[in-house]
């Protein structure tokens, strides 16, 4: 353990020693570049399509990443060299969405392959568990308790419980941050990892705890700007019409602070996998369990969960063994399910039945489609839903919202008003979708419509 956390605080160090606050990053043109097939891709891809059982695959999950506040993703004001690096030799899904913000519906998504509408299956083998049958060491890493405690949990070979910090404080060093801790853990298990393996890491950090140091924390403000506050407390609140934007800057500067700390932490890691002779058999996919909103339709944190794109919208990337995909992006419409499917192709795994709505990631990786899906549901709290198209997101409420996609990434402008026959439609899409799902027949879904595909004119 000691070892691991060496090798953190030092990868740290040399992170912070190249991180530049408030310098904009800019992409390199070819990253940002989109075909007309939603692709976009600097290099050829790999000619491999499967892969081999002796193969490992890390898998991280955090909990309450903001997919707006990564370099990878646009932010071009928060320092995020590590995600920068990662997104440069991964592949990257512009378009990946939870199906709920319900921890253990998220877990049963990636480990059962069912989408949140499905009902709880015991007869559905978990993917742990058909790893297990291919030889596949398991380990479930997690300082989340709703994910330790999940029932699938029970099919990992190893659970490895991190506790969470009872009185959230700010950290004078970085090895003293709960995020050191939880990626020196998984760096220690990794060190002593038999092959092949899957570790599935996920970390409540970014939602249990603001303690990065006050290097970090202070790194984006300038002089005449708001103090970011000193609590190592997560805020939670709504704000009102006549709310201080002073407040809710500062808060956003601890976030910022806590993303660089989490960019570091994801540094060392990746530096740690680079001089692994088993590094280049390693699947990396880096995703978010849910998002955090940050004043976006006047909330601060979870608060009702609503289902906007700050909380349901997350970074994906795979970065893959033989480089893959390398730097490409896709803006194919992705859910957790499609996690199971994938890791059960790449381990040539038998996992049972099909999933209900997850489809591989690798026919997209391997640019032999350019979507597995026209629509994917969201389901949140007290029977709201939202779906979305490639035109559109609407998300049911008290009243009913409509935003045009993908221009209005964050849902700024609500255009039900405008265009009510679209939102009927989308009112009629979503209840066949439902239906649909539960009864288990996903293909038996109606195509859509020209104006649901495309937009209006």
């Amino acid at each position: 353990m000691l070892g691991a956390m060496s090798t953190l605080v030092v990868g740290m160090r040399a992170s912070i020693g190249n991180t530049c606050p408030r310098q904009a990053w800019a992409w390199h043109p070819q990253t940002r570049l989109e075909s007309d097939t939603g692709f976009s891709c600097p290099f050829p891809l790999a000619a491999f399509r499967r892969y081999n059982r002796g193969m490992n695959a890390i898998c991280l999950v955090v909990d309450r990443l903001h997919a707006g506040h990564l370099g990878a993703y646009g932010n071009t004001w928060i320092e995020t060299p590590a995600f920068d690096r990662l997104a440069a030799e991964a592949f990257t899904f512009d378009h990946a969405l939870i199906d709920s913000p319900r921890v253990e519906d998220l877990c049963r998504s990636y480990w059962q392959g069912c989408h949140a509408l499905c009902p709880p299956s015991q007869d559905r083998s978990s993917l742990a568990a058909a790893l297990r049958n291919q030889g596949v060491n398991t380990a479930l890493l997690s300082d989340d308790r709703s994910v330790i405690g999940h029932p699938l949990s029970v099919d990992f070979d190893e659970v490895i419980e991190i506790d969470p910090p009872w009185q959230p404080k700010g950290a004078e060093q970085i090895e003293q941050t709960h995020l050191a801790a939880c990626f020196a853990q998984a760096i220690s298990w990794l060190r002593s990892a038999e092959e092949p393996y899957m570790l599935w890491c996920h970390l409540a950090g970014l939602g249990t705890t603001w303690d990065a140091p006050g290097e970090f924390r202070t790194a984006y403000w300038e002089q005449g700007d708001p103090l970011p506050p000193p609590s190592a407390d997560v805020p939670e609140l709504m704000l009102g019409e006549d709310h201080d934007p002073d407040e809710l800057f500062g808060i956003a500067l601890s976030y910022a602070g806590q993303v660089s700390l989490l960019d570091t932490c994801l540094g060392a890691l990746t530096e740690f996998l680079g001089a692994d002779p088993a590094a280049g058999d390693t699947l990396l996919l880096v995703t978010g369990a849910r998002g955090f909103p940050l004043g976006e339709h006047r909330r601060v944190g979870p608060c009702d969960e609503a289902l906007y794109g700050e909380l349901v919208h997350v970074p994906l990337l795979l970065r893959l063994p033989g480089a893959l995909g390398a730097a490409a992006r896709s803006r194919a419409l992705v859910e957790p399910a499609d996690v199971w499917a994938t890791l059960s192709e790449f381990f040539g795994a038998e996992a049972g039945e099909n999933s209900a709505t997850g489809g591989s990631l690798m026919p997209v990786v391997r640019q032999e489609v350019a979507a597995l899906r026209d629509r994917l549901c969201v389901v949140g709290r007290g029977g709201h839903r939202a779906i979305r198209t490639p035109a559109w997101y609407f998300r049911t409420a008290a009243r009913p919202e409509l935003f045009a996609k993908p221009d209005d990434r964050w849902e700024v402008n609500n255009v039900v008003d405008r265009c009510r026959e679209v939102a009927e439609c989308l009112g009629d899409v979503l209840s066949q979708y439902e239906q649909t799902i539960l009864s288990g027949h996903p293909s038996h879904l109606p195509p859509l419509s020209e104006v649901l595909l495309n937009g209006l004119e």
